[in-house]
């Protein structure tokens, strides 16, 4: 079953690798979407693939690399765009 999420990182993501690292992990778990930096600090994500997988993206998330430090994930349920595979804005 397919579930998309809308996913809302804070900490230190940004200039720690967050978004290629999280694209490396979509593209192993198969799932579709999109990272982006945001102003404030964080990261929007957009994810789209199977339930499971989704979950397990979810939870790398809340680690995320290695020189990150991920203060909060929040997780909506959200129609996000088709897209053909994992990008980064």
């Amino acid at each position: 079953m397919e579930r998309s999420v809308i996913l809302r990182i804070s900490g230190r993501v940004q200039g720690v690798g967050f978004r290629y690292s999280a694209q490396a992990r979509a593209e192993s778990l198969n799932i579709k979407g999109l990272a982006k930096n945001m102003p404030d600090g964080s990261v929007y994500v957009e994810a789209a693939g199977e339930k499971e997988n989704i979950e397990s993206f979810i939870q790398w998330c809340r680690q995320g690399p290695p020189l990150a430090r991920v203060q909060d994930v929040t997780v909506e349920d959200g129609e996000v765009l088709k897209r053909n595979s994992f990008v980064i804005r």
